[in-house]
């Protein structure tokens, strides 16, 4: 492991997510997940764009504090589609969900996410953002989606790592593992100051 600096850390991951784990372990990271039931994600109607997630994920780190223990390194993470100005967070329903992707389809939109670092002595945060253009899809393809793979766990009703991204993502600027749901590039330079 190249992050040697982190051996005094037993590394926290504060989150259920399959993709946050893979994208983790994929940097080499030994870490064990905890989760606390029943996080608040709401957030101040005021925040816009890249501030919503990165308030999230220290509000998820500050519910965290107080079971973290000294040499514990915890991650916690939030991320966020942004389109028109407003939130597209995970879909409450198959109509919402068709409905996210109409309003994509044939156009860009931003992925934020925002991520917290925090020991008992201190706190880091920094937040990651990802251009994504949509080609034009038709609504066979948003229902055949929709009705084969279930995105209603979801920032936006998509994975990009799905097959909508394999058809329906024409352009990325930005990290493409933001879009998963953790810029591991990133986070792999701030982890390696720690």
């Amino acid at each position: 492991m190249v992050l040697t600096n982190l051996k005094k850390y037993q590394v926290i991951l504060a989150s259920n997510s399959p993709r946050r784990k893979e994208l983790l372990a994929g940097l080499g990271v030994e870490y064990e997940v905890r989760t606390l039931p029943d996080i608040d994600e709401s957030y101040p109607e005021a925040l816009q764009g890249a501030d919503i997630p990165l308030y999230i994920a220290k509000e998820k780190a500050d519910a965290y504090l107080a079971i973290l223990k000294p040499g514990e390194l915890m991650i916690t993470a939030d991320t966020i589609v942004w389109l028109d100005g407003k939130v597209l967070g995970k879909p409450l329903d198959r109509e919402e969900a068709l409905q996210m992707l109409r309003d994509m389809s044939g156009r860009t939109h931003e992925v934020f996410t925002g991520v917290c670092l925090t020991t008992t002595e201190w706190q880091r945060s920094f937040t990651a953002q990802t251009e994504v253009r949509f080609s034009k899809l038709s609504e066979e393809e948003i229902a055949y989606y929709v009705d084969q793979f279930h995105p209603m766990d979801k920032a936006g009703a998509y994975g990009v790592q799905e097959w909508i991204g394999f058809i329906g993502v024409e352009n990325i600027s930005g990290s493409y593992y933001n879009v998963m749901g953790l810029p591991v590039q990133r986070l792999y330079k701030e982890l390696s100051k720690v």
